[in-house]
């Protein structure tokens, strides 16, 4: 039994994955594969009000740090041989990180390691290269909506060509309109010009202004959210979730269906995450409008990520 773990502290969600290494053989180029043996969720939302206050809120650093013991206690009793824990964007930004990682190197006997916004996407990047890109002729966009970034990759190849971090996330987003309950059509209009402007930077990523070809992937807890109610999940199933295919015009119409009900209506939605319930509809914004820059009518779920890229980047050999 060869196991190892990884966590993904980020603005919004922690998240957990403990996998088996075992050689592949069958797989060219490639000495190992990984199969998940526990995977887990859980929103504490590390990073609310950072983008106001520019600091972590103590109960937030309780919530995440006692979630984070969690994790690493069980994969410690799962075996893991090692664990490796990364910080995103609330973790980077806030002028009192310093005390998250204290309580988490006291708690959880691990600390975090703070990763820039470009190294997140190189690694959401690796993951969703691993499931999607061998068969996409004319390459990869890969979407990774967090609560408080944003990260765009174009390529073709197991390295993006270009990637992008950008300061806007379910949580940055719907903190900064702060739209009414329910938000309606004009806070839903306000939504989604905040994610076109935040969004703009990643423009550049065109070659000449032009969409790329092939295929465009979405990551992380808004998309996979996304899927589940477009499908009605009573119960979240990664199987189903995974590879699933949303078109635009899907998209918008269950953004304006969201837009349209309170965050206690959305919370009893089959497939809804409840403690997401108050950020979707930014987060929706957020990918609807990505997809518009982009040029993709079409986008497949993914619901790997930062931590499946992580545990390829350093497990994947000894």
């Amino acid at each position: 039994m060869d196991r190892f773990a990884t966590i993904d502290v980020g603005t919004n969600t922690v998240l957990l994955l403990v996998a088996e290494r075992r050689p592949a053989p069958a797989a060219p180029g490639e000495r190992f594969a990984f199969t998940p043996v526990v995977e887990r969720a859980e929103i504490t939302r590390l990073g609310r009000g950072v983008d106001r206050s520019g600091r972590l809120e103590e109960r937030a650093i309780r919530d995440t740090v006692e979630v984070v013991a969690r994790y690493a206690a069980e994969a410690r009793a799962l075996g893991a041989r090692g664990i490796a824990c990364v910080a995103t964007s609330a973790a980077r930004d806030a002028a009192n990180g310093a005390d998250f990682f204290e309580a988490a190197r006291a708690a959880a006997g691990l600390t975090p390691e703070v990763i820039p916004g470009d190294e997140e996407a190189r690694l959401v990047w690796a993951s969703a290269w691993k499931d999607f890109g061998g068969g996409a002729a004319g390459g990869l966009a890969v979407l990774d909506v967090g609560g408080g970034s944003t990260e765009l990759c174009l390529g073709s190849g197991a390295s993006p060509a270009a990637r992008r971090s950008l300061q806007i996330g379910a949580v940055r987003l719907t903190e900064r309109v702060a739209p009414p309950d329910p938000p309606g059509p004009a806070a839903a209009a306000a939504l989604r010009r905040g994610a076109a402007e935040a969004l703009r930077g990643a423009a550049e990523l065109l070659p000449a202004g032009r969409a790329p070809a092939g295929r465009m992937v979405g990551v992380a807890g808004t998309v996979t959210t996304l899927a589940a109610v477009e499908r009605e999940l009573a119960v979240y199933e990664a199987g189903v979730v995974h590879g699933l295919e949303l078109s635009l015009s899907t998209l918008s119409a269950l953004y304006d269906r969201l837009a349209g009900l309170t965050v206690a209506e959305r919370q009893r939605l089959p497939g809804m995450e409840p403690k997401r319930a108050d950020v979707i509809v930014g987060g929706c914004a957020i990918v609807i409008e990505a997809m518009r820059l982009l040029g993709f009518d079409r986008l497949t779920v993914s619901d790997r990520g930062v931590r499946w890229g992580l545990l390829y980047d350093r497990f994947s050999d000894d």
